[in-house]
């Protein structure tokens, strides 16, 4: 007969320790930071080279240069034109991944061990010798200008860029990557070489290697591959944007806008204000924080516009962590007749949540068993890993980062949770962004209390 007791559920077991690879660090002799992982097993490595050039680094004139400058780099470079680039990584089994987030851009590869040395010359020539052609500019140009116009008429792109400009003015995180039509219309060959020469630079980068690499051989091909990228020594290298120590936004005048879109049957939403940065010792907190309030099914945002009212099909919020204060915001796109009462909604849980009603137990619960259980899967590839450690050198984090998250999230408590509440939500200093048809829901937004809406375009 089985010992085992099948007329009622097992009790869980203690939950398992996670430990995030030990990386291995060192400097090539041209000054370019290396981050090895070593994980043996399936013949795979992930490479990643990181630097601190994304749009918070666009000049004031120039919004979506970072962005058009990262696109041109396999454009042509060394000896190889666009189309042998490409022929060049399909040989390899694997495909450029160029992501330009705010504060940087990341270059990643994934292939077998066995073709790092050929990749890493190709990812050397790319990076280092990109020939930045007008002809090819020219392209690239026009395709991204034609993906803008596509974007006008994209709700919730819309509502992004009022939200960051609203929330950010001047700032440089008060535009989205991509630009806009009339940043990039003019830009020359003069402009992106020029944003390369001062942003690309060894010594503000980092190399990554996850996989199947022995550390020693890997040193010793990246320093063959890029031995001829050097540190720039006539002062035209910039600061990354976050070293400038720019002050914070101003105070947003208004707190109400609308884009109106006549006819439209939903409106796109975006409801926040200025947030935290990566580093903000509450970071912990406001991760289990925002997982109460909107970070999964069933969080009191979605229970709320979702399950009970039916004004959505989904609703989330998010602090946007960032080198600098990101924003906070929730997002989500309604019934046009309910606009004014899912912000009017939205609002009130931020106050309940600030107020009178924090998160319970129950629901701190959940949340962190949303936020744990799982994390491990986050790190299970090469890529992953690689990701992982590019974080890490981006937000200049330590190296227990990761093994550090589930036991900080578990020690949290209620009391932990009211604090950051209350310090870092500001529902009263809220701005609204309604991507709409105007006729119909300025009324009811204006009957909110938060002043007179201004009706603006993106201007995208």
């Amino acid at each position: 007969m089985s010992p085992v007791d099948r007329s009622r559920l097992p009790q869980p077991g203690p939950e398992p320790a996670f430990a995030f690879p030990a990386i291995r660090r060192r400097r090539l002799e041209n000054g370019l930071p290396v981050a090895v992982v070593e994980r043996h097993g399936l013949p795979m490595v992930s490479l990643a080279l990181v630097l601190p050039a994304g749009s918070a680094s666009d000049p004031a004139h120039r919004p979506g240069l970072a962005s058009l400058a990262a696109d041109m780099l396999d454009e042509g470079a060394g000896d190889r034109t666009a189309v042998e680039i490409q022929e060049a990584l399909a040989r390899l089994g694997t495909e450029l991944d160029t992501d330009v987030s705010a504060d940087s851009v990341a270059l990643s590869l994934s292939l077998l061990d066995h073709a790092v040395p050929e990749a890493l010359a190709l990812l050397a020539d790319i990076v280092v010798r990109p020939r930045l052609d007008q002809s090819d500019l020219d392209r690239v140009r026009t395709l991204r200008l034609n993906r803008i116009r596509q974007l006008r008429d994209v709700p919730g792109v819309n509502a992004e860029v009022v939200f960051a400009r609203e929330v950010f003015g001047a700032h440089p995180y008060g535009h989205l990557t991509i630009g806009t039509s009339a940043s990039l219309a003019d830009v020359d060959q003069a402009d992106v070489a020029g944003f390369h020469r001062r942003h690309y630079d060894p010594a503000r980068a980092v190399l990554i290697a996850a996989g199947s690499i022995d550390e020693e051989v890997f040193a010793r091909q990246a320093e063959h591959a890029f031995s001829g990228w050097a540190v720039r020594t006539d002062g035209a290298a910039a600061a990354p944007a976050a070293e400038a120590r720019l002050p914070a936004p101003a105070e947003p005048a208004r707190r109400l806008f609308i884009v109106d879109r006549p006819g439209a049957a939903q409106t796109e939403l975006r409801v926040g204000h200025l947030g935290e940065s990566r580093r903000t010792p509450d970071f912990h907190a406001l991760v289990l924080l925002n997982a109460v309030l909107g970070g999964h099914f069933s969080s009191r945002l979605n229970l709320n516009l979702r399950e009970r009212r039916g004004f959505t099909y989904g609703v989330r919020s998010a602090f946007d962590f960032r080198k600098m204060a990101g924003p906070f915001s929730v997002q989500t796109s309604v019934q046009t007749d309910a606009t004014a009462d899912a912000v009017a909604e939205i609002l009130g849980e931020l106050r309940a949540i600030t107020g009178d009603r924090p998160a319970s137990a129950d629901e701190r619960g959940l949340s962190e068993a949303t936020l744990t259980k799982g994390y491990p899967r986050s790190f299970e590839t090469p890529g992953q890993v690689a990701r992982g450690v590019a974080q890490m050198a981006v937000y200049d984090l330590p190296d227990d980062t990761f093994a550090q998250f589930c036991p900080r999230i578990r020690a949290l408590t209620g009391a932990d949770l009211e604090r950051v509440a209350a310090q870092h939500l500001h529902p009263g200093r809220a701005i609204v962004v309604a991507v709409g048809d105007c006729s119909r829901i300025r009324a009811g937004l204006e009957g909110l209390g938060m002043g007179d809406a201004a009706v603006v375009e993106a201007g995208l």
